[in-house]
């Protein structure tokens, strides 16, 4: 009996594993992503023809879907059924959908007064941007927007169609959350996967080194218990200590780089490489400039353990040199990842496949999405 029981478990772990990798594998329908959903729950397209990238370049295939899965891909895939839709995609590419793991989906800023608060994000905005999985965040604004606030968007983009998850608290420590704890908001809500914190920024709370190790603590013992990633994915501002403190804890202590994930370290490009090579993921914000430093940046990191994002809906705020007065205000746009990834390859000569991770695989990787 106890031997049927291990292997019945040991069956239904092959299948999660399946059903996880089929999961993943949605995200290549990619620009699709509108037209299947307006199509009945069961109907099957044939994309014949494509130019594919998964990421790696296959060469032209034929791709089979039901509905919103990926059945089989192959060079040569013939119809079989009438109501089978078939799409001729010669000469055209099919890549990964994209996959943002930092947008400000209930919008973002209020640093300037209520008037500068950003606008919502839109589902339009993700399929249009080829964007398939997002990772939905508050920002310096805490406080007139809520995680509950945060969540609800998240639902109702997932019912939308797209693939949605959520991290709770914003900027500020103590963590503001649902339940009363962070672990508990990761343990028993399925759309959060783990917390939103900022350091190294004048609009931060300057959480003490003590403090940061009881956070992540908890959210690696969320994350061990639930299954998710457990992430704390830390805003890095411009104060010169930058992610130092970070990696002193990972050097000093024995919780694993993997829950710190520091995004905006653009700014920060040689610590941004010395965290790959410790083992953890650095994370780039997809904006102007960005494809001319990316390909050395390449070669001086650990490139599997880079990623892209938008900031997407967030306040770009422009402060004067003392950091008290807003002088210019922009907003995210989350265009902005095929953007760079476009740049690199047409201006930069960085071949699509060796591109197309910083969006895709690599980000799924992170967030452990298969």
């Amino acid at each position: 009996i106890q031997m049927l029981m291990y292997s019945t478990m040991l069956i239904g772990f092959l299948i999660l594993k399946l059903i996880q990798t089929l999961m993943y594998s949605t995200t290549l329908t990619g620009f699709l992503t509108l037209k299947l959903m307006q199509m009945p729950k069961f109907s099957m397209i044939l994309i014949k023809n494509a130019q594919v990238f998964a990421p790696k370049a296959l060469g032209k295939k034929d791709v089979l879907l039901a509905y919103d899965k990926i059945l089989e891909i192959a060079d040569c895939i013939e119809p079989w059924r009438d109501d089978l839709t078939v799409i001729d995609a010669a000469g055209k590419m099919l890549v990964p959908g994209f996959i943002d793991q930092h947008v400000h989906i209930v919008g973002g800023g209020g640093e300037g007064g209520f008037e500068t608060r950003t606008p919502e994000f839109q589902l339009s905005k993700a399929v249009t941007s080829g964007v398939t999985t997002l990772v939905g965040l508050l920002g310096t604004d805490g406080y007139t927007k809520s995680p509950e606030l945060l969540l609800a968007k998240t639902k109702a983009l997932n019912n939308e169609g797209i693939t949605a998850y959520c991290l709770t608290n914003s900027y500020a420590y103590p963590p503001r959350t649902i339940t009363g704890s962070v672990a508990n908001d990761i343990l028993y809500i399925s759309e959060i996967i783990g917390c939103k914190l900022a350091i190294a920024d004048h609009r931060c709370s300057h959480p003490t080194r003590d403090e940061l190790i009881r956070l992540v603590s908890d959210i690696r013992m969320a994350s061990l218990v639930s299954g998710k990633v457990g992430e704390l994915h830390l805003h890095v501002g411009a104060s010169p200590e930058g992610i130092e403190p970070i990696m002193d804890i990972v050097r000093t202590t024995d919780i694993p780089i993997s829950h710190f994930r520091p995004t905006h370290l653009g700014r920060r490009l040689e610590e941004a490489s010395q965290f790959t090579h410790m083992g953890g993921y650095a994370d780039i914000t997809a904006k102007a400039g960005v494809s001319e430093f990316f390909p050395g940046l390449m070669e001086t990191a650990v490139p599997e353990l880079l990623t892209i994002s938008s900031d997407s809906n967030g306040s770009m705020p422009k402060w004067d040199e003392k950091h008290e007065h807003i002088v210019g205000m922009g907003v995210g746009d989350m265009a902005n990842l095929y953007r760079v990834v476009y740049e690199m390859v047409t201006q930069q000569g960085v071949a699509l496949e060796k591109a197309l991770p910083f969006i895709t695989s690599n980000v799924a990787r992170a967030l452990e999405l298969y």
